[in-house]
């Protein structure tokens, strides 16, 4: 017997912004992510995961379509996809909530920040909050180098558009992660401490790299994440945009 609606919605961000996340496999590298979505699904929210812009596996095109500006067409596509999950399922815009670490986290955060009338709440794992202070050989190919083109970096980058955050955001990452360092998440923190935002904080793990290890840190960061949408999204009516 399935679980009832509880009327919200969820999409999955996957990482990376080049992977091909969505098939008929169960993908090892996502395993504790599919469990808690396969929760949330039991617990009455449609669940959303898309391939989108920039994923492997659908031409040239597509995998190009962010050159110098990420959060931009891909962003779009998880727009269009709130507004798919209206139109096919009739729910809310504010009862549709992003969640996703790396790749994920930063989509997340530019999907609060930037396109609030499609999103309730959202919860951002190990998110890169500035493109200039990332790995310029994973960067340097999609927004070309920070000196050369900062039209590219800023305007993909979430910790410029901060002011535009409405709903809960949680915050979540690894004190000691290589990837994503710790310092990108805190210098977005201190921007929505002089923003006056209120409905978010940071959930900070002392002894985690950019990927989890420990079973108690991933049992925290996901009760975390399925409170936050308990209290938001997941009520009737959803929650209030400040």
């Amino acid at each position: 017997m399935g679980a009832q609606p509880n009327g919200a919605a969820v999409i999955f961000v996957h990482g990376a912004g080049y992977l091909h996340n969505v098939g008929n496999f169960f993908k090892e590298s996502y395993a504790r992510e599919y469990m808690f979505n396969q929760f949330l699904a039991k617990h009455g929210y449609v669940v959303l995961d898309i391939d989108y812009r920039a994923s492997a596996g659908y031409g040239r095109d597509w995998r190009t379509a962010i050159y110098r500006f990420m959060g931009g067409r891909d962003l779009q596509d998880h727009v269009d996809a709130s507004r798919w999950l209206t139109k096919t399922y009739n729910v809310p815009p504010n009862r549709i909530g992003p969640y996703g670490g790396s790749y994920g986290g930063f989509i997340t955060l530019m999907a609060l920040f930037t396109a609030p009338d499609y999103f309730g709440a959202g919860a951002g794992l190990r998110s890169v909050t500035d493109w200039a202070h990332y790995n310029e050989g994973y960067t340097a190919a999609i927004l070309n180098r920070p000196q050369d083109d900062t039209l590219a970096y800023h305007r993909s980058s979430p910790i410029y558009y901060a002011e535009g955050l409405r709903a809960p955001l949680l915050l979540a990452h690894g004190m000691i992660d290589t990837n994503v360092m710790y310092q990108d998440i805190v210098r977005l923190e201190e921007r929505l401490i002089e923003l006056g935002k209120k409905d978010w904080y940071l959930a900070s793990y002392p002894v985690e790299d950019h990927g989890f290890t420990r079973p108690a840190s991933w049992t925290d960061e996901y009760t975390r994440i399925f409170g936050l949408f308990e209290s938001s999204i997941g009520r009737p009516g959803g929650p209030v945009k400040r």
